[in-house]
Parts: C-alpha cells; sequence; structure tokens
C-alpha cells in the first residue's frame, strides 16, 4: 500500500498566471533571438558572397559589345502634285 502524503493525498497546486506568463515571455524571447540570429547569419553570408562577386567583375570587367553601323534609310520617293 502506498504512503499518504501532501503529494499523494492532494492535488498540486496550480500554477499562478504570472508564472504562465513568464514562461511564454521567455519562450517567446527565445524564439525571437534564434530567428535574429539565423537571420543575421544570413545577411552576413550574402554580403560576403556579394563582394566576392563585385570583387571577380571588377577584376575581369566585361568585354565591350561590338558597335552597330549606323545604317541610312532609303529616302522615299514622294509624288509631285499636279496643280
Amino acid at each position: 500500500m502506498s504512503t499518504l502524503n501532501q503529494t499523494t493525498l492532494f492535488k498540486p497546486a496550480r500554477p499562478s498566471a504570472t508564472s504562465k506568463a513568464e514562461t511564454t515571455t521567455s519562450v517567446a524571447r527565445g524564439i525571437i533571438e534564434a530567428e535574429a540570429k539565423a537571420r543575421d547569419a544570413k545577411s552576413a553570408r550574402l554580403r560576403e558572397a556579394r563582394l566576392a562577386q563585385e570583387a571577380a567583375e571588377a577584376a575581369n570587367p566585361p568585354a565591350e559589345p561590338a558597335k552597330k553601323k549606323a545604317v541610312r534609310k532609303k529616302p522615299v520617293a514622294r509624288k509631285a502634285k499636279t496643280a
């Protein structure tokens, strides 16, 4: 037979609303901090990739495209007006 004491005889006390709120707040802050760290890491990674790409483009500038020759339009023959 089990012994009767305060923990087995009575139901545990309900947690207070403030402790629930503190738990929720701490969990939410943890999630927000994790998202901020992930966002900062992604921004740093993308910044490094952009700087590397800009350095590569500066070292090897693209070749200038060949200039197109100007094409003259043929003059249009106008009909003479009869007066």
